[in-house]
């Protein structure tokens, strides 16, 4: 299970769907009333901040994501040069064409690469999106195989992921991990 006749249905690029000129999300795509976030506006509605910096951070961010499943990051030693440069590289290669990226398609074993789905479950509501994940860590997890080549300015951007790992490392210290 390799490819993208793998899955146990078609996968479409969500892309595709978006340029289609389709004039209404599949269903496919549309979760179940109970599942939608609640337009209500709750007495706590910021964005958890978590300090690296600090001790402490690894309970933050567990509470975090059991809470609200996302947190914004400061003082992580990443610089916004970094940031900046890392975000046109990737848009780049969303901006390749899609036999360009599929070249990366992720398959139903993994999610690593370039992908539409998480889970081989049929029917299941899927969420309305393309992604590229990567793993760093661990590194017996690390596809080389799925660090793009193109666009170009990947590859430079690939070796950024040192400086990435120290910082990742010296938080993961910082956090109690």
């Amino acid at each position: 299970m390799d490819s993208l006749s793998d899955w146990p249905e078609p996968v479409v690029r969500v892309q595709i769907l978006s340029e289609s000129g389709a004039t209404e999300i599949p269903p496919r795509y549309v979760k179940p009333p109970e599942d939608r976030p609640s337009a209500a506006v709750s007495a706590c509605n910021d964005i958890p901040v978590v300090d690296l910096s600090i001790g402490g951070a690894a309970a933050a961010l567990s509470g975090a994501c059991r809470e609200w499943g996302f947190f914004q990051a400061v003082n992580h030693g990443v610089s916004p040069e970094l940031m900046c440069r890392s975000r046109e590289v990737w848009r780049s290669f969303f901006h390749l064409p899609m036999e360009e990226k599929q070249l990366y398609a992720n398959s139903p074993k993994t999610y690593e690469g370039y992908g539409s789905r998480l889970g081989v479950q049929k029917g299941a509501i899927l969420d309305w999106g393309d992604y590229y994940f990567l793993h760093l860590f661990p590194l017996c997890l690390k596809s080389h195989q799925k660090w793009p080549s193109l666009p170009p300015s990947l590859r430079p951007a690939k070796l950024t992921g040192e400086r990435w790992r120290n910082t990742a490392s010296k938080s993961r210290n910082s956090a109690g991990g």
